[in-house]
C-alpha cells in the first residue's frame, strides 16, 4: 500500500468512525428517557451498534499504524475529531433526534452499500458485515418519520421544523476529503458527491409521502468544517463526559 493510498484510507476511516462514536454516545442519552419504552430500547440498541461499528473502524486504523482504539477514541481533543457537526448536537427533543437519525442513517446505509466493493478489502468486509444493522437503523428512522409526518398537526409541524433545522447540517455529512480524487481513482469508494446524489434520491420520496418538504435549494448552505476539526461548542463537553472514566486511569484494563 503506497503512502497516498494509506493516507486517503485513514482519513476516510477516521471520519466514518468518529461519526459513529459521537452519534452513538448521543443516541445513548435516550436510555431511560425515551418518549415510549419501544423507542428507549431502540435508540439504546442503535447506540450500541454504532459504538461497536466505530470500534471495528478504529481497529482498521490500528492495523494501519494508528494508536489503539481506546487511545484514539478517548485521548483526542475536539480539533482532532473528524465527525460532521450534525452528530455532535445534544439530543434535544425527540423530533430533532429522530430527524437526525433519519437523515444520517439513510446516508450511512448508502455509504456502506457503496463500499462493499472497495479496493480496500478490510473495509469492504466490514461494509458487508454491518449491512443488517444499518438496514434496521434506516427502517426504524423511515417508519417513525412517516408516522409522525402523517400524524397530528403538531407532530407534522415538529418534524418539518426539525427537517428545516437539520438540513444544512446534514449536507455537511458530504464534506469532501482532501484525498477525494485518490479515494475515487483508487476505487476505495465512489466519493461524497455520488453519495449525496443517491441520498437525495432515497429520502425525497419518503419525505414526500410523509407530507414533509425539503427546504428550497436556494437556502442550502452546507455546514462544513467538522471533517477538518472545526466543531461547535457541543463537542468538547461531550468528549469530557464520555472520557471521564478512561481518564481516571488510562492504563487500566476494565
Amino acid at each position: 500500500m503506497n503512502e497516498k493510498y494509506a493516507q486517503a484510507v485513514k482519513e476516510l476511516l477516521y471520519k466514518m468512525a468518529d461519526d459513529l462514536l459521537i452519534l452513538g454516545h448521543r443516541n445513548s442519552e435516550w436510555t431511560g428517557i425515551g418518549p415510549m419504552l419501544e423507542e428507549d430500547i431502540s435508540f439504546s440498541s442503535m447506540a450500541q451498534d454504532k459504538i461497536g461499528q466505530s470500534l471495528a473502524l478504529y481497529q482498521l486504523l490500528n492495523n494501519l499504524g494508528e494508536a489503539e482504539p481506546d487511545t484514539v477514541a478517548f485521548t483526542r481533543n475536539q480539533q482532532q475529531f473528524h465527525n460532521c457537526q450534525l452528530v455532535e448536537y445534544p439530543i434535544g427533543e425527540y423530533d430533532f433526534s429522530l430527524m437526525r437519525h433519519f437523515l444520517f442513517d439513510n446516508a450511512e446505509l448508502l455509504r456502506y452499500d457503496m463500499m462493499m466493493d472497495s479496493s480496500y478489502e478490510p473495509l469492504a468486509k466490514l461494509a458487508r458485515k454491518f449491512k443488517g444493522e444499518l438496514k434496521y437503523h434506516k427502517f426504524h428512522g423511515d417508519t417513525f418519520v412517516m408516522q409522525l409526518g402523517k400524524g397530528t398537526a403538531e407532530s407534522k409541524k415538529r418534524m418539518q421544523d426539525s427537517l428545516n433545522f437539520c438540513w444544512n447540517l446534514a449536507l455537511g455529512i458530504f464534506e469532501e476529503s482532501p484525498y477525494e480524487s485518490t479515494l475515487i481513482n483508487e476505487a476505495i469508494w465512489k466519493g461524497e458527491a455520488a453519495l449525496k446524489l443517491r441520498w437525495l434520491e432515497a429520502i425525497e420520496p419518503i419525505l414526500a409521502e410523509a407530507g414533509l418538504t425539503i427546504p428550497d435549494s436556494n437556502t442550502w448552505k452546507p455546514v462544513y468544517g467538522g471533517r477538518v476539526g472545526k466543531h461547535t461548542e457541543n463537542l468538547q463537553p461531550l468528549l469530557e463526559e464520555m472520557t471521564e472514566v478512561f481518564r481516571v486511569d488510562p492504563g487500566a484494563e476494565w
